[in-house]
């Protein structure tokens, strides 16, 4: 089994070393490698992504990802910006389908900021398309007004886009994973304004028909953002493009308390994965030793269960976090009254310890 070990840029290399050493500790025979990406590559090569490091993804089994970015590299071109890194082996390893569950632990429910009868036992999974939309529609750019309307200034353009196939794929892998849940799928759209959406609900709607067991509803993306808030639990899969995923993804990891507890997984048709937690690099508590580890340590349980076909590994990782919080441990975005504020290190070492 072949992880590739990408760290990455920020509170990256924090919290990735302690999902290695989480993953070291389970006596299974992996071969792990390391290489640069995002913002430290750039620093070293010149590219957030080079082609030595694109090449140990494509051969990997699995890669495990921390985060990119710092604001340090705003002003370069977009195509060297850190954040292409991710984007570049999304469309390169295929990764299309990207699940993001938003669970809340009965030992965080004080640590969410709605009540908790709202979010108590809340499980939702979102399945968000990754490789079309707007982020990779063409054309895409800037040009400059020469019509008089807008004298002297520029306009920027981005183009939305999806394909059937598109549409169809991630469909089929939201009615799966229903199935083995609650049966139950809400694809989000904005059919009334968009051409585009309305093409994604016609298509899913299709979809849908082939899985008779699957109930489906169909939601506008500004009501399924009020909806989250208001009543989260209606949700159980939910099903939806690539920016609407983006946002409404972020917004369901803080009902649980923070999005340091959420893990997420990028799988191709083939089950090879990018495994990440759903935070960014976040280069404003970096090399403090505070940030939270236990996203990048689900995330490798996703990555055991999803990739590597070790499940039981996986159920191991994510009973001891579970024990880790039972313990009244915490990191600073969820600690609480009466709890143990840890660091980084210290949240790690006390998940290998309920591994042992």
């Amino acid at each position: 089994m072949k992880i590739a070990i990408l760290p990455g840029d920020g509170i990256g290399t924090e919290i990735v070393a302690e999902a290695v050493k989480v993953l070291k500790v389970l006596g299974l025979n992996f071969e792990m490698e390391t290489a640069l990406v995002g913002g430290a590559a750039y620093e070293a090569h010149g590219h957030p992504l080079p082609d030595a490091t694109l090449k140990l993804a494509k051969e990997a089994d699995a890669v495990l990802f921390g985060a990119v970015g710092d604001w340090k590299y705003d002003t370069l071109d977009r195509p060297l910006r850190p954040e292409q890194a991710i984007l570049g082996l999304r469309k390169n390893l295929g990764l299309f389908a990207n699940f993001r569950p938003a669970i809340c632990y009965e030992q965080l429910v004080d640590a969410s900021s709605l009540k908790p009868e709202l979010i108590a036992g809340l499980d939702i999974l979102i399945i968000r398309e990754l490789t079309g939309d707007i982020y990779f529609g063409q054309p895409r750019g800037r040009r400059t007004a020469v019509d008089g309307h807008f004298p002297g200034s520029e306009e920027a353009f981005d183009t939305m886009r999806y394909s059937r196939p598109e549409i169809e794929r991630i469909a089929h892998v939201a009615f799966q994973a229903a199935q083995k849940r609650s049966k139950r799928v809400t694809s989000v759209d904005k059919a009334n304004v968009l051409e585009t959406f309305q093409f994604w609900k016609d298509v899913v709607t299709e979809v849908g028909t082939q899985y008779p067991d699957v109930a489906l509803d169909h939601m506008y993306v500004d009501n399924a953002a009020m909806q989250l808030v208001k009543a989260p639990k209606k949700f159980d899969v939910v099903v939806t493009g690539n920016m609407f995923g983006d946002i409404l993804s972020d917004e369901a990891a803080m009902l649980t308390g923070s999005i340091g507890m959420l893990p997420s997984a990028s799988l191709n048709s083939s089950n090879q994965g990018l495994y990440e937690p759903s935070h960014g690099s976040a280069p404003d508590i970096a090399g403090k030793g505070i940030a939270n580890p236990l996203a990048t340590i689900l995330s490798a349980a996703m990555m055991l269960r999803f990739s590597l076909n070790q499940p039981q590994a996986a159920d191991r990782i994510e009973a001891a976090v579970k024990g880790v919080l039972s313990q009244g441990l915490r990191t600073t975005d969820i600690y609480s009254a009466g709890c143990t504020r840890v660091g980084t290190a210290q949240m790690g070492d006390a998940v290998v310890k309920a591994l042992a």
